[in-house]
């Protein structure tokens, strides 16, 4: 039985049902109201002489009453039996069509039409039922819409160095280039693709919240020397500056090789884009109950539009910068997917031809529980 039908045959039977009801009790009841009139007439016609016309009339207004009540009751019953339907009716109607909507965005979400909306329902419970409906669709179509970018992201960033390999291995077979050198070349190639694929298995992981960590108390002002002294020679290469402030600092809770990575992937990002004669400053200060962190640059500075965006995978500010010059893309997505993992938050704040600042949080190591 469809749901249309069952729902008018519900509201139809406990319409009915409250209809009978009515209809017993008013029979029921009735008497209890006419019957002290009757008695008054029956009391006044017997101190008038006539107590055999009295009792007479009595029972003839009786039974009048009743049956002018019970046909009254009758001679509404159909029309009451069919506003009742009309109103089942009308119920069962807009149940079924907001059901019916459903199941047909429902059948057609699982094929895959994830852009299908409900239209706009009343506001009671099942217009929230179509919102969170348009909600799931809508979280569903950027998920889809995720995976295509990510599919056709990585396989343009495969190309690139497969087209290399197959290059170098044609140069071999024709013996143009030196195998030393094509070897170094070939080694390059591989070692770009490797950490790409590295990079993608630790974003899939920190997307799906899987990062294994092992928190414990650090010393703020060490990770930032660590991490300088680590980056110090390719700075030096470059020719920028890379200069740490940072005086005695609260514990925080964290793991340290993930903090580690953190500073190394922000550190990579300014180094990248901070030019020759430039500088990059490492920093922390407390705020409130954590650590906040800072990577500031004198680079060319983020345009406001592109700010919203800076964390997605595969982002880049200058679509033609090429895979060497720009990374893997996925840097900045991996950083602030283990910052959130950690406890913490991060942000960036930029003006054009000014540099960026990087920062992000760690909680405060608080002692009492061994956690932040």
């Amino acid at each position: 039985m469809r749901l249309f039908a069952k729902l008018f045959l519900s509201h139809l039977l406990v319409a009915l049902l409250a209809l009978f009801l009515f209809f017993l009790l008013a029979e029921a009841l009735a008497p209890s109201f006419y019957r002290g009139h009757v008695e008054r007439m029956y009391h006044a016609l017997s101190m008038m002489g006539g107590l055999m016309m009295g009792e007479a009339l009595r029972r003839d207004l009786e039974e009048g009453l009743r049956s002018t009540l019970t046909a009254a009751l009758l001679s509404a019953l159909p029309l009451s039996v069919l506003g009742a339907a009309l109103s089942a009716s009308f119920a069962s109607l807009r149940f079924s069509r907001t059901a019916r909507l459903l199941a047909e965005g429902s059948r057609r979400m699982a094929q895959g039409e994830y852009r299908v909306r409900l239209p706009t329902l009343e506001r009671d419970e099942l217009g929230e039922v179509a919102l969170h409906f348009n909600r799931l669709a809508e979280a569903l179509e950027k998920v889809e819409q995720s995976r295509v970018e990510l599919i056709g992201t990585v396989a343009h960033e495969l190309r690139t160095p497969l087209s290399a390999l197959q290059a170098y291995a044609e140069a071999l077979a024709d013996r143009v280039m030196e195998p030393e050198k094509a070897a170094e070349r070939i080694q390059q190639e591989v070692r770009a693709m490797s950490r790409l694929v590295r990079d993608l298995s630790l974003v899939s992981q920190v997307e799906a919240r899987a990062v294994e960590l092992h928190p414990q108390p650090l010393d703020p002002k060490g990770l930032l020397e660590q991490a300088a002294e680590r980056f110090r020679p390719a700075f030096q290469a470059k020719g920028v500056a890379l200069e740490v402030v940072a005086h005695s600092l609260p514990l925080v809770w964290a793991d340290e090789e993930r903090t580690l990575q953190v500073l190394a992937n922000l550190l990579s990002n300014a180094l990248r884009h901070t030019p020759e004669g430039g500088k990059v400053r490492l920093g922390a200060e407390a705020m409130g109950q954590a650590v906040v962190f800072s990577v500031e640059d004198t680079g060319p500075g983020i345009p406001e539009e592109h700010l919203s965006r800076i964390f997605e995978r595969f982002y880049r500010i200058d679509p033609s910068r090429s895979r060497q010059d720009g990374g893997t893309g996925v840097g900045l997505t991996i950083a602030k997917g283990l910052v959130e993992a950690m406890g913490g938050g991060i942000w960036v704040e930029s003006r054009l031809g000014q540099g960026s600042v990087f920062r992000f949080t760690l909680p405060l190591y608080t002692g009492l529980t061994g956690k932040g």
